[in-house]
């Protein structure tokens, strides 16, 4: 792809530019050097620095409809979704997500198409320039401030937002948004979100805004009635899976929807695994009671969306033959429901074996995730993405029982991925999973012309 050099365009003129030098036009890999530059500062959860930040941008996020769509897993998954449906339904959509699997410029898309480089070039100069330079912007909060500003200078109808880590701090908690989406709630991001269910639920509540309706996905009573507490003090109705709305299958990949008010029948969705019929069941409940007067969909859209919605590296297949899956399951919530795909996959064709490509983050609880998953397993893979926070082969190692399965240490991931390939028959399976950011890694090399192994069917 070439890198384009791009142009400056500078908000209207303000008193506060003056203590501003002008940001040089920087290229596209040199705006990604200063982004991630900013991975320096760390997670910090607060919303002093985005709210003043948002100020100075005069509010973008104020000026369009929106949805919030937080929980431990599948919220990405389930904003894709509600994404799809409403830009099926005619609208212009936002949608922000995070992280990238391979380009930043998936982070931010509007009708389904990522971000220009262009355009983040130029985001990344107009939001240096009315930055507080008292203050050090942390990576995911000056990204969420070029999200909110993109949205509104693309004029989108309503942006679908997904929380980054917990909710209450979270930087995107600074909308009014029209309804909000709890997915689901599981250990994860302990260090700074609690060490019980419903301590994490607390943090995950706090998305939920004065009025504006709440949709539960599937979890237990303990862990909702947290939620609904504070959904009570903020007057927002809650509307919960199982007793409000439900999904039933209905065929193989054929499923209905049962809401408060509407009905759906022969609904399919081409992401794989039961999970995503509740991730979609979860997605139209939303949308039943949050966006229907002011951005009503058809039966057509709906359906429509479903069919068409792409979101890469969750239980993806990108080659045949032997198959090959990609998923990011990184918590022992999301090792379950892989292991329920991988069960039925390994069922349906005997005598095939599993070859697991493994790394993960050192913050995630390596023990855990492997009971689940080993059970499937003959041959693992141990290896680590190229970032600082991954755990070493080593230490994944030492997680694995002994002699529970054929062990393997590779630390370069790319060679990994090749050793799976190498030792696996035709009817086999390879899963590489453990982290998006593996999965990321992995994704880009058999994307790249150079690559020997496979083409990828993905896209």
């Amino acid at each position: 792809m070439e890198h384009v050099q791009c142009p400056l365009r500078l908000l209207p003129p303000r008193s506060f530019f003056a203590d501003h030098l002008a940001t040089r036009v920087l290229t596209y890999p040199e705006t990604l050097d200063y982004l991630f530059a900013l991975h320096r500062f760390g997670v910090k959860l607060g919303l002093d620095a985005i709210t003043h930040l948002l100020q100075r941008l005069d509010h973008p996020q104020q000026t369009y409809a929106t949805l919030h769509i937080g929980g431990t897993n599948g919220k990405g998954s389930s904003a894709a979704m509600v994404s799809a449906m409403l830009q099926a339904g005619g609208y212009r959509v936002g949608l922000y997500t995070s992280p990238h699997l391979i380009d930043f410029r998936e982070r931010i898309r509007v009708q389904g198409e990522d971000i220009s480089e262009a355009h983040v070039c130029e985001l990344t100069a107009r939001i240096r320039q009315v930055a507080d330079s008292r203050g050090s912007l942390t990576f995911f909060e000056f990204t969420t401030a070029m999200a909110f500003q993109y949205f509104f200078d693309q004029d989108v109808d309503i942006a679908i937002i997904e929380v980054g880590l917990g909710g209450r701090y979270d930087a995107t908690n600074v909308l009014n948004p029209l309804g909000v989406l709890i997915t689901g709630i599981g250990l994860d991001h302990e260090a700074y979100l609690g060490h019980t269910l419903p301590e994490i639920a607390r943090e995950k509540a706090g998305i939920i805004s004065q009025h504006a309706p709440v949709v539960l996905g599937k979890m237990p009573d303990s862990v909702s009635q947290v939620i609904e507490e504070i959904a009570h003090k903020n007057d927002a109705p809650v509307f919960r899976y199982g007793q409000d709305f439900s999904i039933a299958e209905t065929g193989q990949a054929e499923f209905s929807y049962h809401g408060c008010r509407e009905q759906f029948f022969s609904l399919q969705t081409n992401l794989l695994g039961r999970h995503q019929m509740r991730n979609a069941g979860g997605a139209l409940a939303l949308l039943e009671t949050a966006t229907a007067e002011r951005f009503p969909l058809s039966v057509d859209a709906v359906k429509a969306g479903l069919q068409h919605v792409r979101w890469k590296g969750r239980l993806e297949i990108i080659q045949h033959d032997p198959m090959v899956i990609l998923d990011g399951a990184h918590n022992p919530l999301g090792a379950r429901v892989l292991f329920d795909f991988l069960q039925s996959q390994l069922h349906d064709c005997p005598g095939r074996k599993l070859i697991v490509v493994l790394g993960m983050m050192q913050d995630k609880n390596h023990t855990e995730y492997l009971q689940i998953l080993l059970p499937l397993v003959d041959t693992l893979i141990v290896t680590q993405p190229h970032m600082s926070r991954a755990a070493t082969v080593d230490e994944l190692w030492k997680a694995v029982p002994r002699d529970s399965v054929t062990l393997c240490a590779i630390a370069d991931s790319w060679e990994a991925y090749r050793q799976a390939h190498r030792i696996a028959r035709p009817s086999d399976l390879i899963c590489i999973t453990g982290s998006l950011f593996l999965v990321g890694e992995v994704l880009k090399y058999v994307t790249q012309p150079s690559s020997s192994i496979g083409t990828y069917e993905g896209w």
